[in-house]
């Protein structure tokens, strides 16, 4: 039987289009679902969208439409970015979907049971941006950090809590029981120290007459959920949870990925939440640096956002796969640099693997050499790839096929086949490097699906011949 693999991005808000930095993220998702693929598992690949809360709440007003009719188009446009960038996910959620709100005010009932929610009056300073409550201590001249531009909301009401400092020591053991269950190393001595520190219980809910746009609380009419309460539950509910015999049986639990303003979501309150009724932890979280432009967050409310669409049809989505799998490290802020973009393109692929089998191919149909090969898995350096890509160090994984790219470059310059006229001698040059070619193609269907496909198809044939430029100069 096929071994299980679950992966899932956030939830990005839909009050916006999709920039580049969560194009990023998914593309970083893809290439590990897509490995695992290759593997031989049964991969579900989750994404989607959040579509509820006070942000979305009060644009959607403004524009006078309902929230999901607002989100409606933004959704599509994050289904369209799937497509344009060759992603593979297997499941796309909206938070307003049935099946979600059933499942989150399950979840809320099964916690309750638990003695885990209670009511209380409360007075708050709140970020909308990050839809999170600020102590002064995180705030920076009295903003938000990453919101600097947004003024600070402040609740007060009555609202219902979770029974967060519970599970403190219960989190303390599950970090010192699993040591990688963050990536990086240095993101989980961080989620440590924050739970050392001591945890307050947080509201879950907010008074439906000022924020209606959320799942309704159970029994309670005139509250609703928290927008993280409800959205955290979507990594299981898009596996069909609470229902028996549904793919959460089988998937969960899963590996996460997120940016570092995910950090505490994601491995502390999500994984307090499973802890009240006792479900399983998520298995791994991968926490991604931000990508910057100009020295700055990437965001949608700011001007100097990147468009993803933009960007694939002024270059191409290889060239776009290729830069944030290759020159962005994956734990570290990067830079976005279209320099750069160029730049690694044309070396890695125009100059790099696009020259090797175009020439290659051209010797091979030249001098009528057969070949009928097929991909001689696992090469040499399987191990060293496989275990680049179970830590998430993607850049490290494509300098693995880069250098026996220019490995094979360089064999090929030295032997100077062209210059031979002995087609044995000819023939004993071009064939190891034109399954060297067929190799890294396996391994690059991860990377760049539509590509490899094309090396696989034309390196597989009986007969090699010089097919299309593969990677026009940028």
């Amino acid at each position: 039987m096929a071994e299980k693999f679950y992966i899932t991005t956030t939830l990005p808000y839909t009050n916006s289009n999709p920039h580049i930095g969560f194009a990023a993220e998914i593309i970083k998702a893809d290439v590990v679902a897509r490995w695992q693929r290759l593997l031989g598992a049964e991969v579900i690949f989750s994404t989607g969208t959040d579509e509820h809360g006070l942000k979305i709440y009060q644009q959607a007003a403004a524009a006078n439409l309902s929230p999901r009719d607002y989100c409606t188009p933004f959704v599509e446009r994050f289904k369209k970015l799937h497509q344009i960038l060759e992603i593979s996910s297997t499941h796309f959620i909206r938070t307003s979907d049935e099946n979600h709100l059933a499942a989150v005010q399950e979840f809320w009932r099964r916690v309750q049971v638990k003695g885990d929610i209670y009511k209380k009056r409360y007075q708050v300073k709140y970020c909308v941006g990050c839809e999170l409550e600020k102590t002064d201590s995180e705030l920076v001249d009295g903003h938000c950090p990453w919101h600097p531009n947004r003024e600070l909301e402040i609740i007060d009401e009555e609202n219902y809590f979770f029974r967060f400092s519970k599970y403190q020591q219960a989190l303390l053991d599950f970090y010192k029981q699993q040591p990688n269950f963050v990536l990086p190393a240095h993101r989980q001595k961080e989620i440590i120290n924050f739970v050392s520190s001591g945890l307050k219980d947080f509201s879950i809910s907010r008074l439906a007459k000022k924020m209606p746009n959320g799942v309704p609380v159970p029994g309670d009419p005139e509250q609703v959920i928290y927008v993280w309460f409800d959205a955290l539950v979507n990594y299981i509910s898009v596996l069909g949870w609470p229902e028996e015999n549904s793919l959460y049986t089988d998937f969960w639990p899963g590996i996460q990925v997120c940016g570092k303003d995910n950090l505490r979501q994601q491995t502390v309150m999500w994984q307090a939440m499973l802890l009240s009724l006792g479900l399983p932890p998520t298995k791994q979280v991968a926490v991604f640096g931000f990508l910057t432009f100009n020295g700055e967050k990437i965001s949608k409310s700011k001007e100097g956002a990147i468009d993803p669409f933009l960007q694939v049809e002024k270059y191409n989505s290889d060239a776009l796969r290729l830069y944030v799998l290759s020159d962005i490290m994956p734990f570290e802020d990067g830079d976005y640099n279209e320099d750069n973009l160029i730049r690694r393109y044309n070396a890695d692929l125009a100059n790099g693997l696009g020259n090797l089998s175009a020439r290659v191919a051209t010797l091979l149909e030249k001098n009528k050499i057969a070949t009928n090969l097929s991909p001689q898995i696992p090469a040499p350096w399987h191990k060293d790839f496989n275990k680049s890509l179970n830590n998430f160090k993607l850049n490290e994984a494509w300098e693995i096929l880069s250098r026996e790219v220019r490995t094979a470059n360089e064999k090929l310059s030295a032997a100077a086949p062209w210059k031979l006229n002995n087609q044995e001698e000819i023939k004993n040059i071009l064939i190891p490097i034109a399954q060297t070619i067929l190799n890294i193609s396996w391994y690059l269907q991860i990377f760049l699906p539509a590509a490899a496909e094309k090396l696989l198809s034309q390196y597989g044939a009986a007969e090699i011949k010089k097919g299309e430029s593969l990677f026009p100069r940028l």
